[in-house]
């Protein structure tokens, strides 16, 4: 894990060597790494704009990265690309930051798009992140928000939390990652919720300890490996997602007990369940009900939903109450996603501006 520690080293040597890769990219500069200082001017570039050393707007694509210094601030890409050359380091450098938005941002071709390391109430949304090696990565990082975001075609992960608490993750649609969709990695506490989520290794994967998290409202849908993988992970909620056609499990658990599964719609996936050295929990109890199983084929004679007869994954699991039909999943309105991000957003400047003024006088 410590090569997510150090991202401005690894695979950069090896990657540099490679031809034949090609970006077009109109407008763009290249003039080392760009900074926006503690003290809210920019260094480094002409094509980021700011009025009031709060708001810093892309005025055209950028070829370089980009480190912030300046806490409490809202970087906007307006929909200009921020794009790297054979995943050069760290596209955007948050790290030490807090109250930090960045949106609306094409960001390619980086080792890491985003990273947040020791960051805390940053948000990161509405923006594209693709063909880098991860989409966004948070390190010892808590209290963020990442929403709204399209994450595509990302080397190893999409999401990827380490060491971090308290996060959220929603609403993202995140398709075609090689190894991960979403990884946790030592990390609790944390909501990924209302995410779309196909075609990558592992859709949620969480490993090594991570606890007491919360998995819901997900759609996972054929991924090559499993839906959602937990390793020597316990105590963890996962509820409430649709499970679809995913390659090897829908849901693999390994070295992970005492986890709460239930409301989930397990449907055509190779094997419903993959399940060694673990012990889980799979129903909420009468009359709410466990999991519904597309391969289950018992009958509900009393009409209130909940099969008569017990779905049994093996001799230390078993959904004693499963649904006879899907469980309906709630879908949150992505178009609310952004304008109620902004409206956060707004009002942490108003907060710090109050704050700023309070000082002064």
């Amino acid at each position: 894990m410590n090569r997510k520690l150090a991202l401005t080293t690894i695979f950069f040597t090896i990657l540099i060597g490679i031809s034949g890769l090609s970006f077009k990219v109109e407008r763009v500069e290249a003039s080392g790494t760009i900074y926006i200082r503690a003290d809210g001017s920019v260094e480094g570039t002409t094509y980021i704009h700011t009025a009031n050393n709060i708001t810093y707007v892309f005025v055209a694509n950028i070829n370089d990265s980009i480190v912030v210094q300046r806490n409490n601030i809202i970087m906007d890409g307006n929909g200009h690309t921020l794009q790297g050359t054979i995943f050069s380091a760290v596209g955007i450098d948050l790290s030490g930051r807090t109250n930090v938005t960045v949106r609306n941002t094409q960001i390619e071709a980086f080792y890491c798009g985003i990273y947040l390391n020791s960051s805390s109430s940053d948000i990161i949304s509405g923006n594209n992140i693709t063909n880098d090696y991860d989409g966004i990565l948070l390190s010892y990082s808590s209290s963020n928000m990442i929403s709204g975001n399209n994450i595509k075609a990302n080397n190893e992960t999409s999401i990827y939390l380490y060491y971090s608490s308290s996060n959220t993750v929603s609403s993202n649609n995140i398709t075609a990652n090689y190894w991960y969709g979403i990884r946790l990695d030592s990390s609790s506490n944390n909501t990924i919720s209302g995410n779309n989520i196909t075609n990558n290794g592992d859709g949620i994967y969480l490993d090594y300890s991570s606890s007491n998290n919360t998995v819901s409202g997900n759609n996972i849908k054929a991924n090559n490996d499993c839906g959602i993988n937990l390793v020597y992970s316990s105590d963890n909620t996962v509820s409430s997602n649709n499970i679809t056609a995913n390659t090897y499990s829908g849901i693999g658990l390994t070295s992970s007990s005492s986890n709460m599964i239930y409301h989930n719609n397990f449907v055509d996936n190779s094997q419903q369940v993959f399940s060694l050295a673990s012990m889980n929990v799979w129903d909420d109890g009468y009359p709410s009900g466990g999991n519904y199983w597309s391969d289950y084929d018992g009958t509900d004679a009393n009409h209130d939903g909940i099969g008569d007869t017990t779905y049994v994954i093996d001799a230390n699991n078993t959904d004693h109450y499963p649904l006879m039909t899907q469980h309906v999943i709630p879908e949150f309105p992505s178009f609310l996603v952004v304008p109620l991000l902004m409206i956060a957003t707004l009002l942490a400047v108003i907060v710090y501006r109050r704050r700023m003024e309070g000082a002064d006088g």
